[in-house]
C-alpha cells in the first residue's frame, strides 16, 4: 500500500480553484470562506482543495506562463484565508495524472448533447466568446470535473449556485457508470452558501458575474486603499441622483454586498446611528441617506474582514519554498487517493487485467482445450 494511502469512510470534500488570479471576494462568500468554517467544523473527516491548473489550461493553452504564475498566488490566498494544511490536503491537479484518465473512461458515459444543453458551459463559452470554435478540453470541463470529485469519493461539493448544473453532471456520470459496471463510485450532494446574498457576488460595476476579466473584482490581496477605492466606484441606484431622492435597495450592488458581509455587531462598531441593515435599507428607500455614507460602513466591513488575510499573506510570502513544499506533499498524498479509486474503476470496468488471476486462468484453460 502506498504510503501516502489511506482509506476514508466518512464525508470528504472537494472543492478548488482555477489558478487564473489572485482569488477575489467572489470566490471568499460563493466557497472560500465556507471552506474554512467546514475544515474547522470537525464534521468531515478529510478536505481535499485542488488547484485546477489542467482546467485552467483548457482556455489558456497558448499562456500557460499565465497559470503557473498564478498557482502560488492562489496558494497563498488559500494560506492567508485559514485553509491549513494539517486539516485540507491542498494539491495541483496537473500532479495526478489518475485525473485525465478517469477523465477519458467517463467520456463513454456522456453525449455532445448533454454536454450542449449544461447551462454553465453555454454561460461560459458566451462570455469566452468561444462560439463554434471551442476548445475540446474546455467542452468537456463537465467530464473532467466529474473525475476530481469521483477520485476522492466526495461525498459534499461547496460551490456558489452556477456550479450546480456541474455537479448533476457529475452525479448523471456516477448513476450511469455504477449501474453498467456496478456499485464504485460515491454520488457526490452540493453545499451551497447559507446566504442567498452568498450564491453570486454581482461585480463591482453592478454585472452579474465578479471576473476577472471584467475587472470588476475586489481581491483577498488588495490593499487597503485599492478597496476603498472599488467600493467608493461601486455600481448604486442609477436614479438617486440626490441624497434626498427615494432609493432602490433591489439591484443595488452595494447592499447586495452589505448583506453578504454586514453583521450585528458591525453597527456599533462603525455605524451607531442605526440597529441594523433593515433601519439602514428603510431610510435609503424613503430618501434622505447618501451613497457615500453607505459605502463607507461597507468599506469598514470589509477592510476589517481583509487586514488579517492581508497581514497572513506577508508572513507567508517570506515562505515561498514552504508553500511549494506544502503543494507537493498534497499533492502525493492525493495521488495516492485517486490511484486507489482509479484501481476500484479499471476492476469495476474488467481492464485491471494483470490483477486478475481468475481471467488469465480462465483463458489459459480455454486455450488448452479444457
Amino acid at each position: 500500500m502506498h504510503k501516502f494511502l489511506k482509506v476514508y469512510m466518512g464525508k470528504i470534500i472537494l472543492t478548488g480553484d482555477r489558478p487564473t488570479g489572485r482569488l477575489h471576494l467572489g470566490h471568499f462568500v460563493g466557497s472560500l470562506g465556507r471552506r474554512v468554517e467546514l475544515q474547522n467544523s470537525g464534521e468531515f473527516e478529510k478536505i481535499f482543495i485542488m488547484i485546477a491548473d489542467a482546467q485552467a489550461l483548457t482556455d489558456n493553452a497558448d499562456n500557460p506562463e499565465k497559470v503557473r504564475q498564478n498557482i502560488i498566488e492562489v496558494a497563498l490566498d488559500y494560506l492567508s484565508c485559514g485553509i491549513d494544511p494539517a486539516k485540507s490536503t491542498i494539491f495541483i491537479q496537473s500532479m495526478v495524472p489518475e485525473l485525465c484518465e478517469l477523465s477519458f473512461y467517463y467520456m463513454n458515459l456522456v453525449t455532445v448533447s448533454r454536454l450542449q444543453r449544461n447551462p454553465t458551459v453555454k454561460t461560459e463559452i458566451q462570455m469566452r466568446n468561444f462560439e463554434t470554435s471551442i476548445p475540446v478540453g474546455f467542452f468537456t470541463y463537465p467530464i473532467s470535473q466529474a473525475a476530481d470529485i469521483t477520485a476522492f469519493k466526495a461525498t459534499t461539493v461547496p460551490v456558489g449556485e452556477d456550479q450546480e448544473p456541474m455537479i448533476e453532471q457529475t452525479r448523471e456520470i456516477v448513476r450511469k457508470f455504477n449501474s453498467v459496471y456496478g456499485e464504485t463510485l460515491v454520488e457526490p450532494e452540493i453545499l451551497l452558501p447559507d446566504n442567498s446574498a452568498c450564491l453570486r457576488l454581482p461585480g463591482t460595476d453592478g454585472k452579474a458575474k465578479m471576473s476577472k476579466s471584467l475587472n470588476n473584482c475586489i481581491y483577498l490581496s488588495d490593499t487597503a486603499e485599492d478597496v476603498r477605492k472599488r467600493v467608493m466606484s461601486m455600481f448604486t441606484d442609477p436614479d438617486h441622483l440626490r441624497v434626498d431622492d427615494p432609493g432602490k435597495v433591489e439591484g443595488n450592488t452595494v447592499f447586495t454586498y452589505l448583506d453578504a458581509f454586514c453583521r450585528p455587531e458591525h453597527f456599533a462598531a462603525y455605524w451607531p446611528d442605526y440597529a441594523n441593515l433593515d433601519e439602514v435599507k428603510d431610510h435609503y428607500r424613503r430618501g434622505g441617506l447618501g451613497d457615500v455614507k453607505v459605502k463607507k460602513f461597507l468599506n469598514s466591513i470589509l477592510q476589517e474582514m481583509l487586514e488579517p488575510i492581508r497581514a497572513r499573506r506577508k508572513e507567508f510570502e517570506k515562505e515561498i519554498p514552504m508553500v511549494y513544499d506544502i503543494l507537493k506533499k498534497g499533492s502525493e498524498e492525493a495521488r495516492a487517493v485517486a490511484a486507489a479509486t482509479l484501481a476500484d474503476v479499471r476492476r469495476s470496468m474488467k481492464i485491471d487485467y494483470f490483477e486478475d488471476a481468475a481471467l488469465i486462468a480462465e483463458q489459459a484453460k480455454r486455450f488448452r482445450g479444457e
